[in-house]
């Protein structure tokens, strides 16, 4: 993973403490299973076993990506979000200066992005969040996606 994630100061600890569990708590409960199934002698049918080494693979692989994710992340200053500039977790209205149309919506995380959500949701990996940021109301912005070129304005920041 070579992108940046970015997280508030909450969405951090967040991450820290899970990596902690998994890498103390979690490992030394697998290892308890793991002594048990073993303990019942014939491996190749033992579900015990089996289900453990499972769980510990899981468990091995989210402390991989939790420890590539604190490796390449971006804290973000909750409190300088609010200069009236376009950055995570900013509500946004843009209008389209070619069908008039507006916009809102929130950019979030990658992981959280729901585009059906009431208050749909962007991720800060689309285009729009790369043309958008640390954009002011007012500023026009041309966003270059998939599917064309799109002129917007930017109708208000929240």
């Amino acid at each position: 993973m070579s992108n940046k994630i970015y997280l508030t100061k909450e969405g951090l600890i967040k991450l820290q403490d899970e990596l902690e569990s998994l890498k103390t708590t979690k490992r030394l409960e697998i290892a308890a299973k793991l002594k048990e199934a073993i303990s019942f002698w014939d491996l190749s049918e033992n579900s015990e076993y089996q289900d453990a080494r499972n769980e510990q693979a899981h468990v091995e692989l989210r402390i991989i990506d939790l420890e590539e994710q604190l490796k390449n992340y971006q804290l973000i200053d909750e409190s300088a979000d609010k200069k009236n500039r376009v950055s995570m977790w900013s509500i946004v209205e843009i209008k389209n200066l070619d069908t008039k149309e507006i916009e809102k919506f929130k950019i979030v995380g990658a992981t959280e992005s729901d585009i059906l959500a009431e208050l749909p949701t962007i991720s800060n990996e689309s285009p729009v969040w790369s043309a958008l940021l640390w954009k002011k109301q007012s500023d026009k912005v041309e966003v270059k996606a998939m599917s064309g070129l799109y002129n917007y304005e930017i109708v208000s920041i929240k």
